[in-house]
Order: C-alpha cells, then sequence, then structure tokens
C-alpha cells in the first residue's frame, strides 16, 4: 500500500471568496467593455446610425455592474465576518494602504454608475438595462446634465488611474496565485 503524499499547502479558499474572486473578475471584463465602448462612442459623430446602440451597451453594462457591485459588497462581508471576527488585521502601513485603496475603488464603483445614470436622466434620456427600459431616478435638468457629465468623465477617469494602481500593488498577488495554481 502507497502511503498517502501530501499534497502542497494552499490557502483556504471559502466558498464566498471563491465567488468574491470570480465577481472580480467579471466585473473586471464588464468594465473593460464599458471604458472601450465609452471611448468609441463619445469620439462618433452624430450622425453614426449605431452611435445610440453603443450609448445602451455601455448604459446597459453600467447598470449590471452596480448590481454585481451590491452582490459583491454582500459577499465581501461575507469574507470579512468570517475572516475578521476570528481575529483582528495588524494595522500596519501596507494593510491601512491596501484598505484605503480597495475601500476608494469601492466607493467609485458605486459612484461612478450613479453619476452615469444622473448624467442620462437629467439630459433627458431613459437608462437602458439591455431590452428593459428602467426608471427615471432622477428629474430631466440640463444644467445639471452639464455638472453630471464632467462629474461622470472625471470620476470614471480617476477610477481607472486606481485601478491601474491597484494592478501595480497586487502584481506579487497575482505573480504568486499564477505559479502556485499552474505549477507544473
Amino acid at each position: 500500500m502507497i502511503p498517502d503524499t501530501p499534497t502542497p499547502s494552499r490557502p483556504r479558499w471559502t466558498h464566498a471568496f471563491e465567488r468574491l474572486w470570480k465577481l472580480h473578475w467579471v466585473m473586471a471584463a464588464c468594465f473593460l467593455i464599458i471604458y472601450l465602448v465609452g471611448i468609441v462612442m463619445a469620439r462618433l459623430p452624430r450622425e453614426v446610425v449605431f452611435r445610440g446602440s453603443l450609448y445602451n451597451v455601455h448604459k446597459s453594462f453600467g447598470v449590471l455592474v452596480l448590481c454585481l457591485l451590491l452582490f459583491r459588497i454582500f459577499t465581501l462581508l461575507q469574507v470579512f465576518g468570517g475572516k475578521y471576527l476570528k481575529r483582528t488585521p495588524r494595522l500596519t502601513p501596507q494593510w491601512i494602504k491596501t484598505f484605503s485603496i480597495h475601500l476608494l475603488l469601492y466607493v467609485l464603483m458605486l459612484v461612478v454608475p450613479i453619476s452615469g445614470i444622473l448624467l442620462s436622466n437629467t439630459g433627458g434620456h431613459d437608462v437602458p438595462f439591455f431590452f428593459v427600459t428602467l426608471p427615471n431616478w432622477f428629474e430631466e435638468n440640463r444644467s445639471i446634465a452639464a455638472i453630471a457629465h464632467n462629474f461622470h468623465f472625471w470620476l470614471s477617469y480617476t477610477l481607472l488611474a486606481l485601478v491601474a494602481l491597484h494592478m501595480v500593488e497586487q502584481r506579487q498577488f497575482l505573480r504568486k496565485t499564477w505559479k502556485r495554481t499552474f505549477k507544473a
């Protein structure tokens, strides 16, 4: 009889953590689509026939991201509950920096889609969720729409800059995870 060989030590991922990890990458793909479509649609002349369709895709993915974010926050609270109820984190400068970046990312992931809904509604446009038109959250008001446009634009690029910073911060974690997962 062959004795059991010990399996390599891997971090224990709970079901909630796995769900959080999958949501992370689904939302990353959605944000990539949102940014690419947003850049293209904003540069197209008004005469282009499919420009309105690109706006609808952009808005639909924005609403999808908002829904996924709410589910992600719920899942994150489950993960934090399981992790930090057992032991409190060591408040090192690195932990505080990482927590602050993540908190700001979550705030911006919430505020940017809401600012897009504000921009659409106050500009007199509906917000579709793929094939369903959502009820308006805000009344039409062209002066607020101009402010909402700047707000949405600058916040979305601030979010993009923070995502780039997040990617730089997490490159070592991703490299270790990649090596551990695909180790020969």
